[in-house]
Parts: C-alpha cells; structure tokens; sequence
C-alpha cells in the first residue's frame, strides 16, 4: 500500500487547563489567611482591581451618602472605533458599559487607605536554639579559639538538641586537637537546657542527671549500665542486677521518665500560627446556619479610572487594559465561586453531621466525599479540593472539614458508626482499665462486640497505635504517676 500524504479535519473536545482555569481551582484549595494574600497580590499587580471602601450610612459632611448603582448604565461606544468585537463578545457582559459607566473618580487622596495595624500579627521574639547557646558561650568564655570551637559545636545542633557531627570533623574544621573540641563540648554542655549537645539519649540523660548537686546514684547506674534493659521496660531485671527492690528501681525510673529527651524543643519554633476558622455554625432555635468568615477579604471592582485610557488610547492600549480586565473579572468571579462552593459544602456536611453538632463525638456518622458530592451535585475532587486546609468552628469546638470525612463500621442494628467514635471507644476503655490487668486487643474487641460493634482485633491494634497507645504488655510495665 502506498503511503500518501493527507489533509483532514478532525473535530473533539477536551479539558484544556487554561492558566485561568487552574488559579480558580487553586483558589478553592485556599485557606481564608491564604486566599486573603492571593487577593492583596492581585491588587498589587492589577491596576484595574480595586477593593470597595466599606459602605457607611452617611458621608463625611454628615449628609446621606450616596449608594453606588447597583448594575452600571451601559454607554454607546465611541463611534471612532472600528476595532474588532470579537473579543468582547466572549466575556459574560458588555464590556463597554463596565469601562463607560457613570461612577464618580476619586481622588488621589481618596484613594489612599491608611490600614490600622494587625495586632495579632505582632509575634513575640524568641532567641533560637542557636542565640541562646551563643549568648552563654559569649559570657562564659573569652578565649576566641573556644569560642570558634564552641560556634562551631552549637551550629551542628539539631532541632532536637543534638551534636550530629563528629568531634574528629570539627576538630579539623576549626584547625585543632580533638582534645581542646572535647573541653569546648563539655562546656557547652553545661549550658541550658539541660542535655544539650549531647551524641545519644543516654548522655543526654545522664547530663541532667549529674546536673543535680547531689544526683541519685541509683538512677545514674541505671542510665549507665542498664540503659538497655530500661528501654526495653526490663524493671524486674534491673532490680536483680542492682540488688534492690523493685519499689526502689521504681522510684528512680519516674525521675529518668521525668526527664526531657528533646532539649531543643522548647527552641523548635518562632512563627506563632493562628487557626482561623473559614466556616461558623450557629445554632438558631433548632436550626444550624453557616457563616463564611469574609473578614479580610477585599470586595473587588474594577478600577473605573481606566475608562479615559480606553476612550482615547490606541489599539496597544486597548488589548494591554482589556487582558489586564479579563483578569480582574475572572478573579472576581473565582472568589465568588469559592465562597459559594464553600458554602454549599458546609452545609451539606451540617447537614449529615446534624447528629454530631447536637450531641458530640460519639455520634460523628460515617461520611465520604461521594456523599456530599451527590447532596450538592459537584464532583468528589471539587470537594476535596474546597475542604483542604479549611477549619469550622461548631458547638463541639474547632475542626477541619477533613475532620468529618471517615470510614464506618457497620453495628448489630445495621448502622454505620464512625471510625473516630469507635477509636474513642476504645480510648475510653483503655484509660479505664486496671493498672495491674490492662486490656488486651482482642479483650477491647470483644467488649465492643458486646456493645454491637464488630470490629476485628487487628483493627483495634491499628487504632490503638494511632491514639499513641502502647500494648498491654507494656503498658503493665509503665510504672503509673503516685
């Protein structure tokens, strides 16, 4: 068969992700702080957005204000322009009458806005880890070859306090013995925190423990020699080692349990972040109603300043203002669609929840996003995307939205109970039980089953581990606070 070379016309449709497109998606996965940012960006870089000063009854010399129309009044076009509609013609309005409509300019004084400053974003200042050490080896030393050496220490700290470089690599690094970095070490320390630049948990431990004047000699042998056997909760050998009774071991095991592993966590960070919530529920009567939290978010409108540069620009002009005004309109738009979808979700996860909000966790009812996406009929991923890092603040206190999407496990009576009621279940039982005879899992299993659950002991174990409870093995062993 001859190859032969041809020209057809083929008609599809496709999805294409036009850059518009994917920032009206990304805006849905915004937080209220985050989308608050994306808008002052806008502002900043668009001359056609501005925000709507805040509407107030009555104007500066007392008189009733005028109210702005609510739709402008559209104008014929300049009949010089012959340019091409096309483009007009795509956008959901007349673009004209947005450009020529009859809003009064505003001055240049009136334009300026003078923002009152954010209290809540003043944070307090807090050293690092690394200020504060350096600050104490600047009062503790004079010698510059320590000081070097101890810099150098301090800077190979983790976040956890830790020394994670060798004493051979610093020493090389900074041009001396092993020896003087040895002395540099020892005395950083006996810095504060306590345990700080220690090479293992065990010297971290035994640093606070030889910081006491007068240390128990029982609790430094068992970090010293039994270090093993007390990670692995071996108490009962410990007191055949040390032949001493077991209520002696005891009592030195609190005061190591007592102690910090993580020096440097107090140092972890200085960025102090609020959660504030997007959604409120109020309940009003028997009613629960969905609040949007708007505060910070600039009403938008275009610029209508930019209405003489239309009328008397050329065509270079007129395409910069008209790409610079799709863009506006379409933020305007997204915005609008966001709130909207969020709503919308909110309140379908109210309504699912309604249990919940009345009367508290364990009645949370199993949900899932297919669920919410029939009730408002969008697709799952839209509502993924809208519940991502967004928080509600309801009757039963904060939660994100993800909050309530669960699993469910199905009861005697053919109902669905909640994972997260079951794992608070399970939390109950085990912070009830006898010290001396902790509950095993398949003990928690069947005392569930009892109550209508049937849930297999595997699946206990899996909850257990994520409530950060440890087996009833070790949990007979953990010695308990007197």
């Amino acid at each position: 068969m001859a190859m032969e070379a041809r020209l057809s016309l083929r008609q599809s449709q496709r999805v294409v992700m036009t850059p518009l497109l994917q920032q009206a998606i990304q805006l849905l996965q915004l937080s209220t702080l985050e989308l608050q940012e994306v808008v002052q960006k806008e502002l900043l870089e668009n001359p056609l957005l501005e925000e709507m000063a805040p509407e107030t009854p009555e104007g500066a010399d007392g008189q009733q204000a005028p109210e702005p129309p609510v739709a402008p009044v559209a104008e014929p076009a300049p009949p010089e322009s012959t340019r091409d509609d096309r483009s007009m013609d795509e956008l959901p309005f007349d673009l004209t009458a947005v450009m020529f409509d009859q809003h009064e300019e505003r001055s240049l004084v009136q334009q300026e806005e003078h923002d009152e400053l954010p209290w809540e974003n003043i944070l307090r200042s807090v050293a690092s880890l690394a200020d504060h050490l350096e600050e104490q080896l600047r009062f503790a030393t004079e010698d510059p070859t320590v000081r070097r050496i101890g810099t150098e220490i301090i800077g190979n700290l983790d976040d956890d306090g830790y020394l994670r470089a060798e004493l051979g690599e610093i020493a090389a690094r900074c041009g001396v013995s092993v020896e003087e970095v040895e002395r540099a070490l020892t005395l950083v320390q006996g810095f504060d925190p306590l345990g700080i630049a220690a090479r293992s948990v065990q010297e971290c431990l035994l640093l606070q423990l030889r910081a006491d004047p007068m240390p128990d000699p029982v609790s430094v042998e068992i970090v010293e020699a039994h270090f093993d056997d007390l990670s692995r909760r071996r108490y009962a050998d410990i007191a055949r080692a040390l032949r001493l009774p077991p209520d002696r071991v005891m009592e030195s095991v609190e005061e190591i349990i007592g102690l910090e592993p993580k020096p440097g966590r107090r140092f972890g960070g200085i960025d102090s972040r609020y959660i504030v919530p997007d959604v409120s529920v109020h309940k009003l009567g028997s009613e629960y109603v969905v609040v949007l939290n708007e505060d910070g978010i600039p009403r938008l409108r275009v610029n209508s300043l930019y209405r003489a540069l239309l009328r008397n620009a050329g065509d270079d002009a007129r395409q910069y203002v008209e790409q610079k005004l799709r863009s506006a309109l379409w933020l305007i738009k997204s915005v609008e669609q966001r709130q909207r979808t969020l709503r919308k979700v909110s309140q379908s996860i109210v309504k699912f929840q309604r249990e919940f909000l009345d009367r508290g966790l364990p009645y949370l009812r199993p949900l899932s996003l297919r669920d919410v996406a029939e009730d408002v009929s969008m697709h799952e991923s839209t509502i993924s995307r809208v519940t991502t890092n967004k928080y509600v603040e309801t009757p039963q206190g904060l939660f994100e939205l993800k909050f309530f999407f669960h699993s469910g496990i199905a009861s005697t009576d053919g109902e669905m109970v909640s994972s997260v009621s079951v794992k608070k279940m399970i939390q109950d039982l085990l912070s009830g039980e006898e010290a001396a005879k902790p509950l095993s899992d398949q003990e928690v299993a069947q005392t569930l089953k009892a109550r209508g659950l049937t849930i297999a002991r595997r699946t206990v174990a899996k909850y257990r581990e994520e409530l950060g409870i440890l087996p009833s093995h070790q949990r007979r062993l953990t010695p308990r606070k007197r």
